[in-house]
């Protein structure tokens, strides 16, 4: 897989919100397969996918440990992904600044230095 490959994928994998709350469980650790699926209510072919997407953006990796197949995170492509977040930093912090005065007039409180 090619680098701008890899970087389409980061993004794309992140997008659905399953793919995002399977990657929040491994925070914690190594897990099985079947305790990722748990939470979901969906079928094991349904996070399989899932997981798929995850290991072919390397956001995942697979091991098998007898008859189980072990996932772990590997947060380095996320790295793409916060420094991304971090070139819209000012933006939200303009907005947040903006926010903070309209709400201190609206209450009647002086601005802060």
């Amino acid at each position: 897989m090619g680098l701008a490959q890899a970087k389409v994928d980061v993004f794309q994998a992140i997008a659905h919100p399953s793919r995002r709350a399977i990657l929040a469980l491994l925070k914690d650790g190594e897990k099985p397969a079947g305790v990722l699926a748990a939470p979901f209510g969906v079928s094991f072919g349904a996070i399989s996918q899932h997981l798929r997407v995850l290991k072919d953006a390397a956001l995942v990796s697979e091991r098998r440990a007898g008859r189980q197949r072990l996932y772990q995170l590997r947060p380095q492509p996320l790295e793409e992904v916060a420094a991304w977040v971090d070139d819209f930093e000012r933006f939200f912090s303009a907005r947040l600044d903006a926010l903070e005065a309209h709400l201190d007039r609206k209450h009647g409180k002086k601005p802060r230095p």
